[in-house]
C-alpha cells in the first residue's frame, strides 16, 4: 500500500508518500503561496514521490480550516478562513484529478489526532482529544474512534474562556478577540509579553507559563464537559514551554471544581504531550488516506 499525503498549512505544504504503517517514504516542503501556485506544486512534488515510490493508492489532506467537510459538491472546500486569498478554493480536487485515486480530507489538527491515536500518545483509546497550540489552537475530536464532524468541525480554539483575575489583554483573534485561541496562542503570547514564549526567561517566563495553563485548562474544561474525552493530547510549539502541562494540570483541577469527581481528570495521564511532535501531522495524512482507500472498497 503506497498512500499520498499532504499537510497543507498557513506556512508551509509538506507533500510525502508512505505506507500503512506511518511511515514516511519521501517527503517534500513547499511554501504556501497563492492557491494556484501551491496546489501546482503540490501535485508536482506528490507525483516526485511517485517516481520513488510507485503510484498512490489513496491520498490523504490534513489542512488548515476551517473547512467544508459537509457531503456534496463543497466538500473539501476552504470556508472563510484569515489565509488571505484562500477562501472558497477546493483542496481536494486538483488532487483527485492529478491521480485519480480516493481523497479525503480533515484538518491538519484532526489528523495529527489520527496520527497520535494510531502509534502515539493516545495509542489504543477510542475517545481523546488533540489540542495543537501554537500561531492558532485547533482541536481534533475522536469518539469512537472516528474524528467529530456536523455541520462543520469542532472550533474549540473559538471557544469563550473566563478572564484570569486581573488579565486586561485584549487579545488578539481577528473574529472574537479574547477567545481560547486570542488569548493564549502563540500570537497571544508574543503580543502579551512583548516576544514569543521561547525567548523569555526567569521571572517572565513562569509568569507567561502560569496565566497560559489558565486559559489551556478553561479550554480543556469545555472539552471534558462537552465531548468527556478519555485523555488529552497537547502538540505545538507552546506545549514546549518548560513547566506548562503541570500547570495546566494544576488549573484544570480548580477549573472542575470537584465535579465529576473521577479520579482520571487529576491523573498525569489525563494530559499528555504528543508523542510525535511535528510527525504527528504528516502521518495523520496518511492515516486519512488509508481511510479514503477503505471507504472506497466499502
Amino acid at each position: 500500500m503506497i498512500l499520498g499525503g499532504v499537510e497543507a498549512g498557513g506556512t508551509k505544504f509538506i507533500c510525502l508518500a508512505g505506507d500503512g504503517e506511518g511511515r514516511i517514504l519521501a517527503e517534500w516542503r513547499i511554501a504556501t503561496r497563492g492557491p494556484r501556485e501551491t496546489l501546482g506544486d503540490a501535485v508536482a512534488a506528490l507525483r516526485r514521490a511517485t517516481l520513488e515510490t510507485g503510484p498512490f493508492d489513496a491520498v490523504g489532506v490534513g489542512a488548515f480550516g476551517p473547512l467544508d467537510l459537509r457531503p456534496g459538491a463543497g466538500h473539501g472546500r476552504l470556508l472563510t478562513t484569515p489565509k488571505p486569498g484562500w477562501s472558497g478554493t477546493d483542496l481536494v480536487g486538483p488532487l483527485r484529478e492529478a491521480f485519480g485515486v480516493p481523497v479525503a480530507i480533515d484538518t491538519d489538527v484532526t489528523a495529527a489526532a489520527l496520527a497520535e491515536g494510531r502509534w502515539g500518545a493516545a495509542r489504543g483509546l477510542r475517545d481523546f482529544a488533540y489540542m495543537t497550540v501554537g500561531t492558532g489552537i485547533g482541536v481534533g475530536v475522536i469518539a469512537g474512534g472516528r474524528p467529530i464532524h456536523g455541520l462543520v468541525h469542532p472550533e474549540l480554539g473559538h471557544v469563550h474562556v473566563p478572564r484570569a483575575p486581573g488579565d486586561g489583554f485584549p487579545g488578539v483573534c481577528p473574529f472574537h478577540a479574547d477567545c481560547l485561541e486570542g488569548m493564549a496562542s502563540g500570537p497571544a503570547i508574543a503580543a502579551r509579553w512583548g516576544a514569543p514564549g521561547e525567548q523569555l526567561h526567569a521571572t517572565l517566563l513562569e509568569r507567561a507559563v502560569d496565566i497560559e495553563a489558565f486559559y489551556l485548562a478553561s479550554g480543556i474544561r469545555t472539552l471534558v464537559y462537552a465531548v468527556a474525552p478519555e485523555r488529552i493530547v497537547i502538540g505545538g510549539g507552546v506545549a514546549a514551554l518548560p513547566g506548562l502541562l503541570p500547570r495546566v494540570r494544576a488549573h484544570l483541577g480548580t477549573a472542575l471544581g470537584g465535579y465529576p469527581g473521577l479520579a482520571e481528570h487529576s491523573g498525569d495521564a489525563f494530559i499528555q504531550a504528543a508523542a510525535l511532535g511535528p510527525l504527528a501531522g504528516p502521518r495523520g495524512t496518511l492515516a486519512l488516506a488509508e481511510a479514503a482507500l477503505e471507504a472506497a472498497g466499502a
